[in-house]
């Protein structure tokens, strides 16, 4: 299913993958159609996610778009031809691919231009946002009379408040890069067309980090919305003691 595209790279037709070191780079490659996702690049979102998973090597992922566009969200032109009940129904994976795995390494969203309806889900799935100057954010589904169904009710809230997501899902407006940083929606602002690049150093720097403390550390910080406060606290404690302790040995 992968073919060979040069030393350290790996090419499907909607997905682009490349090596770096210990980091791995997943591009959206649908272009034309702003890089919209539909079912196979959804699907090959999904394996190559999955093959970062398994993968020893690799530390930390960056996912970005083709062509200075992060994603426009899901294919309009599919759902209306094959139907979202139908597409969706018949696939393992969410509309957008990824947005189910519950990864144990860290991704980095590298945003330039639109990142809007399902590509706004993509990002916010991510474990940090670098965001160029012109990046637009949005919950631009709302004009088509699309739900949000890839963790956009779940994890908009729990990142920048509901109040601020309220105010996004409801009105669906354009949000600019400027006040998603504001709003904790992105971690970082970069000049226009340097996400990518920036993305890609942020990766390498979190992937120089040793990686069993920041694996834990990470996953305590994203099983805690599901524990009571005390139950988070033990898990925290527990699991991050016997690292701890491991030093000492």
């Amino acid at each position: 299913m992968v073919e060979a595209a040069g030393a350290g790279t790996a090419c499907r037709s909607k997905v682009l993958t490349e090596c770096e070191g210990s980091v791995r780079i997943i591009t959206i490659n649908r272009p034309a159609v702003r890089n919209a996702v539909d079912a196979e690049t959804a699907e090959a979102l999904a394996a190559e996610f999955s093959a970062f998973e398994r993968d020893a090597a690799a530390c930390a992922a960056v996912l970005t778009g083709a062509a200075g566009t992060f994603c426009a969200g899901a294919d309009l032109k599919e759902i209306a031809s094959n139907g979202a009940q139908d597409r969706w129904s018949k696939s393992e994976n969410p509309p957008m691919g990824a947005t189910r795995l519950a990864l144990t390494k860290p991704v980095i969203a590298a945003i330039e231009g639109h990142a809007v309806a399902g590509g706004l889900e993509l990002a916010i799935w991510c474990d940090l946002r670098v965001a160029s100057e012109t990046a637009v954010f949005g919950v631009f589904n709302r004009r088509w009379n699309l739900p949000l169904v890839d963790g956009g009710t779940v994890r908009l809230p729990r990142m920048i408040g509901q109040s601020r997501a309220l105010d996004m899902i409801v009105t669906a407006r354009p949000v600019d890069a400027r006040e998603a940083l504001a709003i904790g929606l992105v971690n970082r602002v970069v000049p226009a067309g340097s996400a990518r690049a920036e993305a890609i150093k942020l990766a390498h720097s979190v992937a120089s980090l040793p990686a069993a403390a920041l694996k834990l550390d990470r996953m305590a910080v994203l099983r805690q919305w599901s524990l009571r406060e005390e139950d988070a606290l033990d898990c925290e404690f527990s699991e991050g003691i016997s690292l701890a302790s491991d030093h000492q040995a």
